[in-house]
């Protein structure tokens, strides 16, 4: 790897050789193409349903393209130095660090004004030929610059996992004649962790224009949402302050997916246990990762009338909290589960080394042909 940048915080860094760059997206490529295969195996084994599978999938398969447009851009880093170098975080994600996203959504947004002034694909292809039989050398120049252009054609596409990916609602059916119901989806990718944050809130309307239509509520639940959308809050914060916002929308479950950490010996510097299952692994470059996955959840377990103005009365929704040892009011949270995904040599090594907590961790193993096995 490429020495530290003194001027980037200690957990940030920088790839800049090309290998190494390569490599890093290699291995993203392959985890983001697991990640919808643990998806479905959650719904075969009862875990999520079938819209929620679909919701999950639909950022999951973003997340892809989104790592996907980055190897691109970064896919000479090392070899120009204009080229650019990808920034991440080492200690705390093993992702990449915020500012990569944004830089990629106001790259999105001048994305056809670039393409407009390069060569076509075609063109680019066609003079690296000329190059390599006439001039018999690499066209590195001309590589970069088609790198440059699938970046910019990824980005036009759309598509891509942003830094805010908004809600959005799929209608689940009603209850009696007057109330619908709604599963919400959003998603962030959250800058004080530097991973992807995904949410599902199922939700009880019961105002007199469905939600997704209802041109007042509507804007003001996505922004409401949205600005409570931090790693930091916890689901009774983010439920409750929804609840007391809008008198006509009953939040009765919400869950929040964390995607990440990744831990591989390689290219992260994390602490603890995995980081010594994957130095025992001595997996190959394809499978020296493990990914963690968490899922937060809050139901509602009852709700009740709540006196609103003089004659008036709101309905209130009472969240049921984890009760073992008072771990409820720490989370916020019904329940709390973690996960880690990893390749099946890596799990062999956290199998005999057994380090202590990771008995209630739930673990898919990624086998040959990308199948996943589930394990307790």
């Amino acid at each position: 790897m490429a020495e530290v940048d003194k001027s980037l915080p200690a957990d940030h860094f920088d790839l800049e050789d090309t290998r190494v760059t390569r490599r890093y997206f290699g291995k993203f490529d392959a985890i983001t193409g697991h990640l919808a295969r643990v998806a479905g195996r959650m719904e075969s084994e009862g875990h999520l349903n079938r819209r929620e599978v679909d919701a999950l999938a639909r950022y999951l398969l973003a997340l892809g393209l989104s790592f996907r447009a980055l190897a691109h851009k970064y896919h000479f880093s090392g070899r120009f130095p204009h080229a650019g170098k990808l920034t991440f975080d080492r200690v705390e994600s093993g992702f990449p660090v915020f500012h990569e996203l944004l830089e990629m959504a106001n790259d999105a947004q001048q994305a056809e004004r670039h393409l407009s002034g390069m060569p076509t694909e075609e063109r680019l292809k066609d003079e690296m030929v000329k190059v390599i039989l006439s001039e018999r050398q690499i066209p590195s120049k001309l590589q970069y610059a088609l790198s440059q252009r699938l970046y910019y054609e990824e980005l036009r596409k759309g598509g891509l996992f942003w830094a805010r990916n908004d809600p959005e609602a799929t209608w689940l059916g009603n209850n009696g004649d007057d109330r619908r119901r709604y599963l919400l989806r959003w998603a962030v990718y959250d800058s004080t962790i530097n991973l992807p944050v995904i949410y599902l809130m199922e939700v009880e309307d019961s105002g007199r224009t469905g939600l997704p239509k209802d041109e007042r509520r509507w804007p003001e639940t996505q922004a409401h949402l949205m600005s409570q959308a931090v790693a930091g809050l916890k689901l009774l914060t983010i439920a409750t302050g929804f609840d007391k916002d809008f008198d006509d929308l009953h939040p009765t479950r919400l869950r929040r997916f964390h995607i990440g950490p990744m831990y591989s010996h390689a290219f992260t510097r994390q602490t603890g246990p995995i980081r010594d299952v994957l130095a025992q692994a001595k997996a190959p470059p394809g499978e020296d990762w493990a990914l963690v996955w968490t899922e937060e959840e809050l139901v509602s377990e009852r709700s009740e009338k709540e006196k609103s103005g003089w004659f008036g009365s709101v309905e209130r929704q009472i969240f049921a909290l984890d009760p073992f040892a008072g771990r409820g009011a720490e989370t916020g949270a019904t329940r709390m589960e973690r996960a880690i995904i990893l390749p099946e040599r890596p799990f062999q090594a956290l199998s005999e080394l057994n380090p202590p907590g990771f008995a209630d961790v739930r673990k898919f193993v990624v086998g040959s042909g990308g199948r996943v096995l589930s394990y307790r």
